[in-house]
């Protein structure tokens, strides 16, 4: 195992499976980055046939977003080929393999969906800039007015027949997010924001109807926060739309799937209860399927009208779902513990085939072995994670030195697949195979357990999901697999604030790894690009009274004096997420009060490090910081 392997390799992304259920498409995209664009490609088979795949785009370009015509004879796709970072819509004719460039607007296209009709193309765009938006770039009199000047994607249709597009007159300027056209061909649901903000948008989402025929629409009313993943169904009473959004009141919770009858306007909440957490909705000719969180492993069910029925388990993820219109087969992405994520399809109870091997660079490598872990918390709350053995070992050969990585949100979870890659920075088998045992652990606040287990850490972040971290490292010390003189702690986002608090609280660890980490709650919401939903985590937003505040009692910087522990904090620059401020203010922190640390920088980075010479680094520097404070 080396680093240049564990950055240099492709992912798929996106599988689009062909209505007539032969012919998909997806993306391959590269692990790393350089210079400064992503170049992507599609890759085209017929599945049902000689299963042979062809790339089918040549261009130096990032190109995403395949979507198939209803006939299953035209494929189209976002490609930014004749500008870079400006993309726009291609069609791509399998039967000659010819594709023709459809727009040429100057915003950009942000999204399509080919309708029913054949000769129309729905859009999200932004506005084209003006011959004065032009003139006042060029001289540098570009003040952006918050509020006014922030772009928006608006609706709109292209016409196969003459080339042109048109922005109908709707939805009052708000923001496009989405859109959804009934299976039958009638109307779609829009989902708009009032604006692109993160902050503000996913709490002022509202439902549309937009009939393409007359370029009329009607309001359907506001929708709870974080609304995505439209989708129809027809029932007895008539057509019903769907969502998946968070459950209220809390802006931190739990997701469910919402259900909107259109003929009662009555919505409801169609998976109240249920010990799962939907991920997306699967638009069919029929009931629509549903992926759940559930666990470790991921659930496949059908929305039936007395609730969802499991169709099928699969271990670890199941991403990106496409399906033909009958719902009779279905493309996903997925894997397992020791194979890296490739496509699959198959029906929806089951089982599925890999029909890619998108890293086969990776055969032979002997990874770390995985196991799941299964305990209850101090206050008897079941708990899960996953256990990563050093490569070669078995428990038995233990105690070894063991590094706790916390996963991000903390609205994410471990599933049970390969831990070889993410975007921050320890990457459990990288570790694994220099000789480190890994838990990664899945404490309250993620997704896999309901809304209730979610939304138990909403106001009290740092309390019962620490200990419920801390339940499990204290196991792996009892059954001899962790070293407790060995201990490292790690993580990214609101892992790297996990590693932070850690730290704070305790001594047991020798050496800490903080990346794109929150260390001050309050600054994060007045700067960070989810303000409002950071606060409902951490208890309170600044502004809330002279203080003090309940933000300033979970943060990990409250705390600095405390600090013992060496620890490594990472943070790219160009962070809008969780802002460069938190690692610079934890910096100072430290250095006032003499810690030992090590501060990087990473210019260009946003809230996930991309470039490949970026990438090396974080590898090579973490397992060097770790063997530092962890290794004999």
């Amino acid at each position: 195992m080396t680093a240049e392997l564990v950055v240099e390799g492709c992912v798929p992304q996106t599988p689009a499976l062909a209505p007539n259920g032969h012919l998909l498409c997806y993306v391959l995209a590269p692990i790393s980055r350089i210079g400064d664009h992503l170049d992507t490609a599609l890759w085209l088979a017929d599945i049902n046939g000689d299963g042979v795949w062809s790339r089918v785009t040549a261009d130096t370009a990032t190109e995403s977003k395949p979507r198939w015509s209803a006939d299953s004879r035209t494929l189209y796709f976002l490609s930014d080929r004749a500008e870079r970072d400006s993309p726009q819509l291609h069609r791509l004719t399998p039967a000659d393999g010819v594709v023709i460039a459809l727009t040429r607007w100057r915003a950009g296209i942000i999204d399509h969906l080919p309708l029913a009709d054949p000769n129309l193309i729905a859009l999200l765009a932004n506005d084209e800039p003006t011959e004065q938006d032009m003139r006042r770039a060029r001289d540098r009199d570009d003040a952006v007015v918050v509020g006014e000047s922030e772009p928006r994607a608006r609706l709109r249709l292209l016409d196969l027949r003459t080339g042109q597009v048109t922005t109908p007159s709707v939805f009052d300027g708000r923001h496009v997010v989405e859109l959804r056209q009934r299976p039958d061909g009638g109307p779609l649901a829009v989902l708009t924001q009032a604006s692109a903000d993160k902050d503000y948008g996913p709490r002022s989402g509202q439902l549309h109807l937009f009939d393409p025929a007359t370029g009329t629409a009607e309001d359907l009313g506001p929708v709870e926060v974080d609304a995505q993943s439209l989708a129809w169904w027809p029932a007895e009473d008539g057509w019903h739309l769907g969502y998946v959004a968070l459950t209220p009141p809390v802006l931190h919770a739990g997701t469910a799937v919402f259900d909107l009858a259109m003929g009662s306007r009555v919505r409801r909440n169609r998976t109240a209860d249920l010990p799962m957490c939907p991920l997306e909705l699967c638009q069919t000719d029929a009931a629509p399927l549903v992926v759940f969180a559930n666990g470790l492993n991921t659930t496949l069910a059908r929305l039936d009208p007395d609730g969802p029925t499991p169709l099928s388990q699969h271990p670890g993820h199941l991403d990106a779902l496409t399906t033909t219109p009958a719902g009779t087969t279905i493309a996903a992405l997925t894997g397992t513990r020791h194979q890296p994520t490739n496509v699959h399809v198959g029906p929806p109870t089951g089982p599925l085939r890999k029909i890619t091997d998108t890293r086969p660079e990776l055969d032979g490598i002997t990874f770390g072995t995985q196991r799941p872990l299964a305990y209850r918390a101090a206050d008897g709350l079941d708990l899960d994670g996953l256990l990563v053995l050093p490569a070669g070992k078995s428990a038995s050969d233990g105690p070894f030195p063991l590094v706790t990585i916390v996963h991000g949100g903390p609205d994410d979870r471990y599933a049970d697949r390969l831990q070889l890659f993410s975007f921050h920075s320890a990457r459990p088998q990288w570790l694994a195979t220099a000789g480190y045992a890994v838990f990664l652990p899945n404490p309250r606040g993620g997704q896999g357990h309901g809304h209730e287990f979610a939304a138990s850490v909403a106001g009290r972040v740092g309390r019962e999901e620490w200990t419920d971290i801390l339940t499990g490292i204290d196991l792996l010390i009892a059954e001899g697999i962790a070293d407790p003189d060995r201990l490292g702690i790690a993580g990214g986002s609101h892992g790297g604030f996990m590693a932070a608090w850690a730290i704070g609280q305790t001594n047991r660890f020798r050496a800490a790894l903080v990346d794109a980490g929150i260390t001050d709650w309050g600054m994060l919401a007045a700067t960070g690009e989810h303000g409002r939903l950071d606060g409902a985590l951490s208890g309170s937003i600044g502004w809330e009274g002279i203080g003090p505040h309940p933000h300033d009692a979970v943060s990990p910087v409250s705390f600095a004096s405390r600090v013992r522990t060496p620890v490594l904090i990472l943070h790219g620059a160009e962070d809008t997420n969780v802002p460069l401020g938190q690692a610079v203010y934890f910096h100072r922190a430290l250095r006032h009060f003499g810690a030992e640390h090590e501060f990087v920088i990473y210019p260009r980075e946003g809230h996930s490090i991309r470039e490949r010479n970026h990438q090396l680094d974080i590898l090579h520097r973490t397992r060097a910081w770790f063997d530092r404070w962890l290794q004999p």
